[in-house]
């Protein structure tokens, strides 16, 4: 059942990541993948904070790996940053890798700390 409900929360992840991105990105700059940096920010908070709370590990599968996954894009983060090197936009590629990394990551241990 925790394999059903995991995929289930993945598609619902997926769905909710095109939705906010179908949302951005007509609402902000092309100089940067906007869409994609606040998907995966808010994502990795949300899976810090999660963690930060998490007492069950089911909920855990089903939500960070399922919905989380689903919602995060870490390939789409990758081909972001390798077509502006291809555009030969390579100071917007190191840009978008950087804050990408830093920024995730500071959500990541935000939400962590704010569960605890």
């Amino acid at each position: 059942m925790t394999t059903l409900l995991m995929a289930l929360a993945g598609g619902l992840g997926a769905g909710a990541r095109w939705s906010v991105g179908a949302w951005i990105t007509p609402r902000t700059s092309d100089r940067l993948p906007w869409a994609t940096l606040l998907i995966n920010v808010t994502g990795s908070f949300a899976l810090g904070l999660l963690v930060g709370l998490a007492t069950d590990s089911t909920w855990l599968t089903i939500l960070g790996t399922g919905f989380l996954g689903g919602y995060t894009t870490f390939s789409t983060a990758s081909t972001d940053t390798v077509q502006l090197a291809i555009d030969r936009r390579y100071a917007a590629a190191a840009v978008n890798a950087s804050v990408m990394l830093v920024l995730g990551v500071a959500a990541a241990a935000c939400g962590w700390t704010l569960a605890a």
